[in-house]
């Protein structure tokens, strides 16, 4: 049997190539992600239940599980302590239980991600829920998501190391945990499905979203059973069209949004390196950062704890002044202390508080568009900025509020605030603490340029073939000739037919005419040819890529898939940079493409261009004075 025909085997053919490649795999990893959707529930009212034993605890000196505030405490100075053990449980539990549960969730399940193979220590099923819950219950300026991501993301991959799963089918169990419990805290199924997206998976495919998707609603719709329905924050009905000015507000908001989210992400590195130059072991960090919460706490008590109480205040559009002074002050001055203590707690609630704030103050001069307007398109515009997720912040603040009306609103000011970000920070808040522990991560989606280009466009034709009848002696005169590209390093070996039989390499030829000088005469191509792995000119490069990652061979022969073992060119690893030069030409090279023509004077308007673009002048100087004859 002839290699073309085991090379034809290998690889589909053109019209058998789909938009997509997920398998039937995807069934019993959408059917375990679905389980994972109910365990995620249940995970999610437990860290409630356990955030509101530590509040009552701490603060009301009672037993009970109800979820309430901290900012109604009578206990007066007595309270700034409260955050201050808090805090040093949760520096002793990091020490001496596992390092992972410091920081606001979402980085570390990316770490895991990144670096783990999408493990994630059984430990942490246990420590990431009860350190987050003591450090909100006692006053941690934190939202409930980020540790829930986590934890969620936990017990996924627990699961997925229960079956013999691959590390991306593993990752995939990881994002449906986190996307669960975030469907079941926030009842917004769609916009965990995003998170999941633009921040864990790294990819839009299939075999991913839709086990990811699956697991979103199934939490949301065991949520609706469990803890009730949304919306979580209600707000007032407003109008479907605001009108030029109102977008015109929103660009405003989305440039304000954007610079306030490149404050808090900064502030919020700049109290972990402040921190970091400490002279004490981080285990006190966080109890450190629980004085500056505590003082905070006396001043404006609404910044203590989740705080989702003050956040339907702030959208019902009739909050107080005094409100919007301490959520922006306080409550931002003591988030971004305490989160760079490397205490434990979430970041999105806090957020839409600080957004909401935002747009409050945005409301006394902007045009006004109904209560809770502004303060709707503030919260939504700084989850785009800080987070870098457009879509999610438009999507989440929908879902939040079940205000569909505020979709274009929404769209104009997190993309604005998107764009403020990219342009002036270079990382965001979550994948700067990947940066800092050594990693890089690039948030884009793009189409990679070897799923476009095929074979035929990048592979060589002048190629030198051997017969497989010819000796060693005459192989190695005719590579040696003056007619053989210099470039070559592997020879295809043509039956009598003129397919390919085998290949041989420039160094075996060299090594056996080395050894075996006397034998070179007789010793035939046929004897000494290899198999090859082959690829077809109809093929696309990144099947090609994968290949040579499989075999650990970076030359393969070209064969016509129509023509049964004909061989039309040679591929190297080398050609396949091909591609990436044209991806790169068609991201950096200008050109015009049209050429306007005045309909009076056209003649004087082409002179005009062709002066500036040099075409009158022999030497293209485009100078405005005459050449010397």
């Amino acid at each position: 049997m002839s290699q073309s025909s085991a090379g034809q085997r290998r690889q589909p053919s053109l019209k058998a190539l789909g938009d997509f490649t997920t398998t039937g795999e995807v069934i019993p990893i959408s059917l375990l992600a679905i389980a994972i959707g109910v365990i995620g529930t249940f995970v999610a009212w437990f860290l409630l239940k356990l955030i509101g034993f530590f509040t009552n605890l701490a603060y009301y000196h009672r037993f009970d599980t109800s979820f309430v505030s901290p900012a109604g405490n009578q206990l007066g100075v007595y309270a700034v302590a409260v955050p201050v053990v808090g805090a040093l449980i949760v520096g002793l539990m990091a020490r001496y239980g596992s390092e992972r549960i410091r920081g606001h969730g979402i980085p570390e399940a990316i770490e895991s991600i990144l670096t783990g193979g999408s493990r994630v220590r059984p430990r942490l099923v246990v420590l990431k829920p009860l350190s987050a819950a003591i450090a909100i219950g006692t006053g941690g300026p934190f939202g409930a998501e980020g540790p829930i991501i986590m934890t969620g993301g936990a017990f996924g991959s627990m699961i997925g190391q229960l079956f013999h799963l691959t590390s991306m089918e593993r990752r995939t169990l990881l994002v449906a945990g986190a996307a669960a419990g975030m469907s079941a805290i926030f009842a917004a199924p769609l916009a965990a499905v995003l998170i999941g997206v633009e921040l864990l998976l790294f990819e839009w495919k299939p075999r991913s979203a839709i086990p990811v998707a699956l697991a979103s609603a199934t939490a949301y719709l065991t949520r609706c059973y469990v803890l009730g329905l949304g919306p979580i924050f209600p707000v007032p009905p407003h109008p479907a069209f605001v009108g030029l000015y109102g977008l015109g507000g929103c660009v405003f908001a989305g440039l304000a949004a954007g610079a306030l989210s490149a404050i808090l992400t900064l502030g919020v590195y700049a109290a972990e390196d402040l921190f970091q130059k400490l002279p004490i072991h981080w285990m006190w960090y966080p109890a450190i950062g629980g004085v500056f919460v505590g003082l905070g706490g006396l001043i404006f008590p609404q910044a203590l704890g989740v705080g989702y109480d003050t956040i339907r205040e702030l959208l019902q559009g009739n909050a107080p002044l005094t409100i919007f002074a301490g959520v922006l002050l306080v409550k931002s001055a003591i988030w971004m202390i305490s989160l760079g203590s490397g205490t434990s707690g979430g970041v999105l609630a806090p957020l839409l508080m600080m957004g909401a704030a935002l747009g409050g103050v945005e409301s006394m001069f902007l045009p006004h568009l109904g209560h809770g307007f502004w303060p709707l398109v503030g919260m939504g515009a700084i989850l785009g900025g800080t987070m870098r997720a457009p879509f999610t912040g438009i999507v989440f603040a929908l879902e939040l509020t079940h205000d569909f009306n505020m979709l274009v609103p929404l769209l104009v000011a997190c993309f604005i605030a998107h764009l403020f970000t990219v342009l002036t920070l270079k990382r965001s808040i979550l994948t700067e603490k990947i940066s800092r522990r050594g990693y890089h991560l690039s948030c884009e989606f793009a189409l990679d340029p070897l799923e476009i280009l095929f074979v035929r466009e990048v592979m060589r034709t002048n190629v030198v073939v051997l017969p497989c009848d010819a000796t060693l002696e005459e192989a190695h005169r005719l590579i040696h000739s003056t007619k053989n590209p210099k470039g070559q390093h592997l020879f295809p070996v043509l039956d009598a037919n003129g397919e390919l039989y085998g290949v041989v390499t420039r160094n075996q030829l060299a090594q056996l005419y080395k050894e075996t000088p006397a034998e070179a005469s007789t010793i035939r191509l046929s004897e000494i040819a290899r198999t090859p792995m082959v690829a077809f000119a109809d093929e696309p490069l990144r099947s090609v890529v994968n290949q040579m990652a499989d075999s650990g061979f970076t030359r393969f022969p070209v064969l016509d898939r129509e023509s049964k073992g004909k061989i039309v060119g040679m591929v190297a690893l080398n050609d396949l940079l091909h591609a990436r030069v044209k991806n790169l030409e068609d991201e950096r090279a200008r050109e015009r493409v049209l050429r306007i023509r005045m309909p009076f004077g056209g003649q004087m308007a082409e002179r005009k261009i062709r002066l500036t673009e040099g075409a009158d002048f022999p030497n293209g100087s485009g100078q405005d004075h005459p050449q010397p004859k």
